[in-house]
């Protein structure tokens, strides 16, 4: 097509295969690949098998990163989940030890992980002026609390009857197809469907989003109720794995979910990143830590390493857009 300059223009369509590859998502892919290459020759028992026996007790955790993405898609945080987890795993211990029927164990645990996540819901939509980092940081200590003074002295307690939690811990490992299964769906949710995007719409600008017609408070108090319940859940399979509780458990869970969300390109600041990324992230973390693991690598050296992942997901956007920028202007 010629112009007025009498110059050629060639309408040349964006190669899409060029976009999904270096997109966050098709970096996550590759960098998924090579841990597990690396994992495989850095540890002579790393296989598929061994990665679904051992993957179960860290896949529990990705439970809490699909409501942590929703909250840091808001622009806010909750630092409660371990412990929602803690009181949650707690109590269904209790109600397992009464010879209660499992159905009740199961409910029990889902249902106080969605009133502590309702609890923290209806705090910060009532009080709006609060922030949900120093509210959340409350509810941990309170919650945790609940869960020591419950324990008591020995802050332990170990199911006597554990029919239930093996049946769902067992040999083939339920918990992968249940996190991908609610992978997508929460994915699709909030990608696809009118909450997701009142979702964006609210951490993008929250007073316009309310002067738009947006049920701002309802929309917080209903994803920090899931976040809750979504923790009980987790709590459940965590304690499929150790058959009992204790007053360190889902210690660190809430960084974990955080992490998580944010290596997988979730903003921090709120109304940017999509969940596909997010579950990549989650098996990269997961597979790191069973390879690692099985080579008996400190726990603290393990952290370490996500931790460098997590500064790099977060540094790593600043600089491509920096070097582009950088290159722009040569070109001009």
């Amino acid at each position: 097509m010629a112009g007025k300059s009498g110059r050629s223009i060639n309408n040349v369509p964006e190669n899409p295969m060029k976009h999904i590859i270096f997109s966050w998502e098709g970096i996550l892919v590759i960098l998924f690949i090579l841990v597990n290459i690396f994992c495989a020759s850095f540890s002579e028992f790393y296989n598929l098998k061994s990665v679904l026996r051992q993957m179960p007790v860290y896949l529990a955790e990705v439970f809490m990163m699909f409501p942590m993405a929703y909250i840091l898609v808001l622009g806010e945080i909750d630092i409660s989940v371990g412990a929602i987890v803690c009181l949650s795993a707690t109590l269904s211990c209790m109600v397992c030890n009464t010879n209660a029927p499992f159905i009740v164990v199961v409910l029990t645990a889902l249902v106080v992980g969605a009133l502590c996540g309702a609890v923290n819901g209806f705090i910060l939509t009532r009080f709006k002026e609060l922030p949900p980092m120093i509210v959340t940081l409350a509810t941990q200590i309170i919650f945790r609390g609940i869960a020591e003074v419950t324990l008591g002295a020995g802050g332990s307690i170990a199911i006597t009857n554990t029919d239930g939690f093996r049946a769902i811990g067992g040999k083939v490992p339920y918990i992968l197809f249940l996190v991908l299964i609610l992978g997508v769906l929460f994915a699709i949710f909030l990608g696809k469907s009118t909450f997701g995007r009142r979702t964006y719409a609210i951490g993008t600008n929250r007073v316009a989003a309310y002067y738009a017609g947006v049920h701002v408070e309802k929309i917080r108090f209903i994803i920090y109720t899931v976040m809750g319940l979504m923790s009980g859940l987790c709590a459940l399979f965590l304690v499929s794995s150790s058959y009992g509780a204790n007053t360190t458990t889902g210690n660190g869970f809430e960084m974990d979910a955080i992490a998580m969300a944010v290596f997988g390109g979730i903003s921090s600041t709120g109304g940017k990143g999509n969940l596909a990324g997010g579950i990549i992230s989650a098996f990269i973390i997961v597979c790191l830590r069973v390879g690692l693991g099985q080579k008996n690598v400190n726990a603290q050296v393990i952290l370490l390493i996500i931790g460098v992942l997590l500064v790099a997901a977060v540094a790593l956007p600043n600089i491509i857009g920096d070097v582009k920028k950088a290159v722009a202007m040569k070109k001009n």
